[in-house]
């Protein structure tokens, strides 16, 4: 006995019904009842009778997605204070291993908060306005590139 010799039980196996092939077995109309559209060719579905479909009545999404932005994760003055209480120098990799941030991305500094320590900030951006205050604090801002 060999796999290839393998056949199901008679029976078991009823034939299919081959509509359309005829008068004499399923002729006629073949199960797509009398006339119209649908019985002559098969009308494809979320067809509207020649109405406007949906898919082209709805509004399309405006604009477009710039390719180019940059996405900067924020650190406020405040998160600093509370990071950095003596504080010390600050870069990137410090704030992720802190977990103020995540790993290879761009951090930008922004100046909500006060800051009273000292601190040697290395970031990819700051603002104007951190900047002035970390500077009045005696700390220094470089901007790495």
């Amino acid at each position: 006995m060999k796999v290839h010799h393998l056949r199901p039980v008679p029976g078991a196996n009823t034939a299919k019904t081959r509509v359309g092939r005829g008068e004499a077995s399923k002729g006629k109309t073949a199960g797509r009842g009398t006339k119209g559209t649908k019985a002559r060719y098969q009308v494809r579905p979320g067809f509207q009778g020649g109405q406007l479909p949906l898919h082209m009545r709805a509004p399309k999404l405006r604009g477009f997605k710039n390719p180019f932005r940059v996405e900067f994760q924020v650190v406020n003055l405040e998160k600093l204070a509370e990071l950095y209480p003596t504080g010390g120098d600050v870069t990137v990799a410090d704030l992720v291993a802190k977990g103020a941030v995540r790993k290879n991305e761009k951090v930008k500094v922004l100046g909500t908060g006060d800051i009273s320590v000292k601190l040697n900030i290395t970031v990819d951006k700051v603002s104007a306005s951190a900047e002035q205050k970390i500077v009045a604090a005696g700390g220094t801002v470089t901007v790495a590139e």
